[in-house]
């Protein structure tokens, strides 16, 4: 355990060390949580370091950007690609097979509220990709959803200031709401194609 928390600490360094770049390559290869690396940036805005504006800004640029990969990952590769090397970016076979029947039951839509979602919130940009979902469209729909994620997390690691590292516990009053409403959107939004699939058949 202490080497771990040595290995955390060095790489908190080295993302201190670049600043706005630090958080950018920080959540784009997410070697480190991205609750950890945005509430980092919000201790880096407390110590004034860089501003908010900056850390939210490189924050959701990060979070797009390595979904970019794992689209690419997916739209590329296809599975053949996901199942060899998945492993290597945390990647699990059996949460490709749920994004995908989600992404193939409730479309494009599922891009945005899967975000909010543990696990999903990587994985869903895989099957988007062997969708060949529109880039335009995937784009806007992860930054749509990836801003209020960073927006929250600076916002709490400023606020923590000198015990940011309790950033979890103060989150979980944020956290369960945004997905117990990110399940009610896809309960929404089914019924909605539902209704709608009836109709046409009507």
């Amino acid at each position: 355990m202490d080497r771990i928390s040595e290995i955390l600490h060095t790489l908190l360094l080295w993302i201190e060390s670049l600043g706005y770049f630090g958080i950018l390559i920080g959540l784009l290869m997410e070697v480190i949580p991205s609750e950890i690396v945005l509430g980092f940036g919000g201790y880096l805005v407390y110590k004034g370091e860089i501003s908010y504006a900056g850390a939210v800004f490189f924050g959701t640029l990060g979070a797009v950007g390595q979904n970019w990969i794992l689209y690419a990952f997916g739209r590329f590769g296809g599975r053949p690609l996901v199942e060899k090397y998945g492993k290597y970016i945390k990647i699990k076979k059996k949460h490709v097979d749920l994004a995908e029947e989600w992404f193939k039951k409730y479309g494009s839509g599922i891009v945005f509220t899967a975000r909010f979602v543990p696990v999903m919130r990587q994985v869903i940009s895989i099957p988007a990709g062997m969708a060949k979902m529109n880039f335009w469209l995937f784009t806007a729909l992860t930054a749509a959803a990836s801003l209020p994620w960073a927006l929250l997390f600076v916002h709490l690691g400023r606020s923590l200031g000198e015990n940011w590292e309790n950033i979890h516990e103060q989150a979980k009053d944020y956290v369960l709401p945004a997905i117990i409403l990110a399940v009610l959107l896809i309960i929404i939004y089914s019924l909605y194609k539902f209704r709608k699939s009836r109709k046409k058949s009507a």
